[in-house]
């Protein structure tokens, strides 16, 4: 079985420091570093102009645009944007989700300095959350908004009180994007001369999973330092230009900086896949995936899983897919094993080398990535070394556990108009604080990177004083229930024992013919309820402590509530907000005597 061959790793150089803290940096030193994102576009359309950059879904084929036309209609909204009088202090509001039209929208406005600030279209899709929106309007203040279809996001177009541009104007009285595109470029070429490094290029916002979202200020340097990283640590990426099936969504930092970005740089072809890891629409993310045949495969963990079921059942699908594939990469949380594995043996089966499958780490605030796993390993949960040009600050505890810090060209200088948390993000040396853990695969070698490690702001400690690592237990938890649950909140503070608030997978749940009986806030079925006692029981067999012991559960009726903050846009749950809100499951689940707790 062979992997890749066109790797370049990097060796890491360790410092530790008299006050306990360990530097970590990459011994490659920074390549050189596009001045802003218009210059790949300027290059690709003049070295490839005729080659697919854009494409997304039309009736049973494609609409494409090149890098040439993508340029000419990038120009001509730039010339618009100018002629309306706006700069780096009138953001654009964008609604709606991934397509050609948002691209080159934010194609345009990045081309002469206008800030982008795409936000989830569930801030206008759901009405529970568009209070959501209107705390992003109030935060940003748009000159401009807008959206692909007039209609569909009319309350959101309405909110956000500023002039619209639709591509489907309806009766909004929106600008149709049309007019955009049959504008001049008049004065183009000078504004672009003067977008540079520090230019803010979008305003992303934060998941909001423990704070209000806040306002990452996006430089021009962070989205070019990190793709010159990227592209260091991958070299295949700049070897043969990257071809992507995607879904991610860009307001969304991996979806639309990483992925993007890196088709950008690398002069590859995007094409915009309008399926989801979801039961209603990931059959059209099949259907893309038949029809193109990607080199770069980006997805969370629940994509993956979905994929390789059909992967295994449908050979045309298999050989599609893995036929020119360099890389599978995932993100949001770890690849379970048995989906790490099953991937491996497709492609082995296709005759044909095994890709490189991988992961990295960072946030909104850094770009994203800062450390990348660069070469193969043998499972899930090590998110690699340090790229050039990032510094690594770890300050462990007497566990060796490390409360990671960053900094570099590509880490985030400050978020918008909040003086206050910008100033709590960065500790005395102008690292960036994370909030995230790590250890190290191999303390004594470095090398070999850094392994993820929960989240610090989520751990807790029981009455007994013992800390419990909340968001490592969570996700072990998950892969203990599987199938029978989505997502969990561990619970505990202040108390004695570990339990469990369960979000249950009635997919799964109904499929082995069993039927959940909702009242008053919480779920019972006794057949399901037996076997996730003796799933808990055998796990709680092996615990080392009562850090790691799960003695109750407790299945929720009720998805998260969006509107009250429960989970972001980006399906991220607030747990401080869940638990708060929901206080008397909590109390339920710690009742032995409440027919809902599943007790050990």
């Amino acid at each position: 079985m062979t992997h890749t061959p066109i790797l370049a790793p990097h060796s890491v150089t360790r410092e530790d420091r008299a006050d306990g803290s360990i530097l970590l940096s990459a011994d490659a030193p920074l390549g050189e570093v596009a001045r802003n994102s218009g210059v790949w576009l300027d290059h690709w359309a003049r070295a490839t102009p005729d080659a697919v950059f854009l494409a997304e879904r039309s009736g049973t084929g494609w609409r494409q645009e090149s890098y040439a036309s993508a340029r000419q209609k990038a120009r001509a909204i730039a010339g618009w944007f100018l002629g309306q009088g706006m700069g780096a202090d009138t953001p654009v509001l964008i609604l709606s989700g991934n397509g050609i039209d948002h691209a080159l929208l934010t194609l345009g406005a990045h081309y002469v300095g206008v800030p982008t600030v795409p936000v989830a279209e569930q801030y206008t899709l759901i009405p529970a959350a568009q209070a959501r929106l209107d705390y992003v309007v109030n935060l940003i203040k748009p000159a401009r908004v807008f959206a692909a279809d007039g209609a569909t996001y009319a309350a959101g177009l309405a909110r956000a009180g500023c002039p619209a541009i639709a591509s489907r104007p309806a009766d909004t009285g929106a600008t149709p994007f049309a007019d955009l595109l049959a504008h001049s470029d008049a004065g183009v070429d000078a504004a672009f001369a003067k977008v540079g490094p520090d230019t803010i290029a979008k305003i992303l916002l934060t998941s909001g999973s423990t704070s209000d979202p806040k306002g990452v200020l996006t430089t021009q340097r962070m989205m070019t330092t990190n793709q010159t990283q990227l592209a260091q640590g991958l070299p295949f990426l700049r070897q043969r230009p990257p071809v992507i099936v995607d879904w991610l969504p860009w307001n969304h930092v991996f979806g639309g900086s990483h992925n993007f970005n890196m088709v950008l740089s690398g002069g590859g072809s995007l094409y915009i896949d309008d399926g989801k890891p979801l039961p209603a629409l990931f059959g059209r993310t099949l259907e893309n995936l038949s029809l193109v045949s990607g080199t770069v495969s980006f997805n969370v963990p629940v994509g993956f899983a979905q994929l390789l079921t059909a992967l295994r059942s449908d050979a045309a699908l298999r050989e599609s897919y893995f036929r020119d594939l360099d890389m599978i990469f995932y993100a949001g949380a770890s690849l379970p094993q048995e989906t790490w594995q099953g991937l491996e043996d497709l492609a082995a089966q296709t005759g044909r080398r095994v890709p490189l499958i991988t992961s990295s780490w960072g946030l909104t605030e850094t770009a994203p990535g800062a450390l990348l796993q660069q070469v193969p390993t043998k499972g899930a949960g090590i998110v690699g070394v340090p790229l050039p040009g990032v510094t690594v600050k770890l300050v462990p505890d007497a566990d060796m556990r490390c409360d990671v810090r960053v900094s570099g060209p590509s880490i985030m200088q400050s978020y918008l108009n909040n003086p206050t948390k910008t100033a709590e993000a960065f500790d005395d040396e102008g690292f960036f604080i994370t909030g995230d853990a790590m250890r190290f695969v191999d303390p004594d070698v470095p090398n070999l990177g850094l392994r993820f490690d929960g989240r610090i702001s989520e751990d807790f400690k029981l009455m007994t004083g013992t800390w419990v690592q909340a968001a490592n237990l969570r996700l072990e938890m998950l892969g203990v229930l599987a199938p029978y649950v989505t997502d969990i909140i561990v619970t505990g503070q202040g108390r004695d024992q570990i339990g469990l608030l369960i979000l249950p997978n009635r997919a799964a749940i109904e499929k082995v013919g069993m039927t959940l009986q909702s009242e008053a806030g919480a779920c019972t079925c006794t057949a399901l309820a037996d076997i996730l006692r003796e799933q808990l029981r055998a796990k709680a067999a092996q615990a080392t402590g009562s850090a790691t012991r799960v003695t109750r559960a407790l299945i929720l009726s009720d998805p998260p509530d969006m509107g009250e903050g429960e989970v972001t846009a980006k399906g991220n749950i607030n747990f401080a907000k869940l638990l708060a809100r929901r206080a008397a499951m909590v109390d339920r689940l710690y009742d032995d005597a409440d027919p809902a707790t599943i007790a050990i």
